[in-house]
């Protein structure tokens, strides 16, 4: 039996926990808020979107950073067998849209619940209100840790402190220092899955404009990375919406002035298709006013940017519209650009992109190549993927990895 301390009380950290103490281990999870799971509880707008119920395969599709890495911690532990882990547990559970996975009674404290039974039946202990300082080596081997009120000796120790995002959970970066401080390189920590700031001052006269079934494409130095289809939405700073947070994932370690975003508002009509429905609305409204035409084809407040931007002056009639407008229109309509500014910051982020370089981490086991007995889950890891559960499912797989291998 050995003695194991995790750092964190998030979704690894109790995860971890949980597999060390199934194995025969002493394990105490030190807590610097007053409760687990306090990100888990904000996750999904409240409701916790726990994974994803797809394959293996198309998990990896979904991961932005090193899918590679995880590839034995995702088949140890599947999005299957996370969702098997809460149904035996006893929380009832349902798939969605995307397939996405939710607590059947859509609260986020079921998830945290769940997961502190699984760990209380296994001996967990838990001390919350104590933050670590620092952990402790001796000749490259873990030997304890260091709180704000005592030294504690140990055989292991697991680091699950997240990231960077929401500060206000309790995520401020501490796992970084403790990985530094034994010699780990921090790769340079980003918001991901964030709002993206647009250049230009339309997202005004934009703001609240909500979009579905709408298709984004991200190019970088005018090559396409990748395409996105689903819902965004306008704001007074620029664009969010589940694609976007996806598409910021994508370039948040790019040269964003390199970064070209392109809405194509039409995606299910080709440029012909619309050509020919737009020469219809033009044959029915010819003697209306452009802006009146639109509105059948496009939301009211998008008409007068679309038309500023095609050229077009909102009171000219259709039967005056020439064929060089009319193919500037259908082109603003297909691939209307945004120009990226900035991301937003790591207090609207939800994940971070950055952490503890991976090729020092054992990926079978997540433990430091370079000290024994030192582990590292979750978040504060250099992986992160896509919305839709996989962040997750990232947290809960390092977390079994970890806590599993300590025997």
């Amino acid at each position: 039996m050995k003695k194991v301390v995790v750092i964190g009380a998030g979704a690894a950290g109790l995860m971890a926990a949980y597999a060390a103490a199934k194995n025969g281990n002493d394990v105490t999870v030190y807590e610097k808020n007053e409760k687990s799971g306090k990100k888990i509880y904000i996750t999904g707008k409240g409701r916790c979107n726990f994974t994803n119920d797809c394959d293996p395969n198309e998990f990896f599709d979904n991961v932005v950073k090193n899918a590679k890495f995880l590839t034995s911690a995702i088949y140890s532990l599947t999005p299957q067998k996370v969702i098997d882990f809460f149904e035996n547990g006893g929380m009832a559970t349902k798939v969605e849209r995307g397939a996405r996975a939710f607590p059947l009674s859509d609260k986020a404290s079921d998830v945290t619940k769940c997961l502190e039974n699984y760990c209380k039946k296994a001996g967990v202990k838990f001390i919350f209100n104590t933050k670590v300082l620092k952990i402790n080596t001796l000749n490259g081997t873990m030997c304890g840790i260091t709180t704000e009120n005592e030294d504690i000796f140990c055989d292991c120790v697991v680091v699950c402190t997240g990231g960077l995002s929401y500060p206000s959970t309790g995520s401020t970066g501490d796992g970084y220092e403790f990985a530094k401080s034994v010699g780990h390189e921090i790769i340079e920590p980003k918001p991901a899955l964030c709002g993206i700031n647009l250049k230009g001052d339309y997202c005004k006269q934009l703001q609240g404009l909500s979009l579905k079934n709408v298709g984004v494409s991200v190019f970088l130095q005018n090559k396409l990375l990748r395409s996105f289809f689903g819902e965004m939405l306008f704001t007074h700073y620029g664009v969010s919406g589940p694609i976007i947070l996806s598409v910021s994932s994508l370039i948040c370690r790019q040269s964003l002035s390199s970064v070209k975003i392109i809405l194509d508002l039409k995606p299910a009509l080709t440029d012909e298709q619309l050509d020919k429905r737009i020469l219809r609305d033009f044959e029915e409204y010819k003697n209306k006013s452009i802006s009146n035409c639109l509105k059948e084809l496009l939301p009211i407040s998008l008409i007068p940017v679309i038309l500023k931007r095609s050229l077009i002056s909102v009171d000219k009639k259709v039967n005056a519209i020439t064929r060089e407008e009319r193919v500037r229109l259908l082109t603003n309509i297909k691939n209307f650009d945004m120009l990226v500014a900035s991301l937003r910051d790591f207090s609207e982020a939800i994940i971070t992109s950055g952490g503890v370089e991976v090729k020092k981490i054992n990926p079978k086991t997540m433990e430091s190549k370079l000290v024994n007995g030192l582990y590292f889950c979750g978040e504060v890891l250099d992986v992160d993927a896509f919305t839709g559960g996989f962040n997750l499912q990232i947290a809960f797989a390092t977390g079994f990895a970890a806590g599993n291998s300590i025997k």
